[in-house]
């Protein structure tokens, strides 16, 4: 009587377990997503100032 609880109850904790995995997989997609774009905008910026010369001001040593 009770093996149909357990079949359940684990069926359930196994479709809890992929679902946090497809959140996390979703999750980090989108991360590397916006460090590319956060990394090509400072590229830019980058290559603004330099064109400028407005680098030499910043303190980088």
């Amino acid at each position: 009587m009770l093996d149909p609880l357990t079949s359940g109850t684990i069926l359930l904790l196994v479709l809890a377990v992929l679902a946090a995995i497809a959140v996390a997989i979703i999750a980090v997609r989108i991360a590397i997503k916006l460090a590319i774009r956060v990394g090509i905008v400072a590229a830019v910026v980058l290559v603004a100032l330099y064109a400028t010369g407005t680098l030499e001001l910043l303190p980088f040593g």
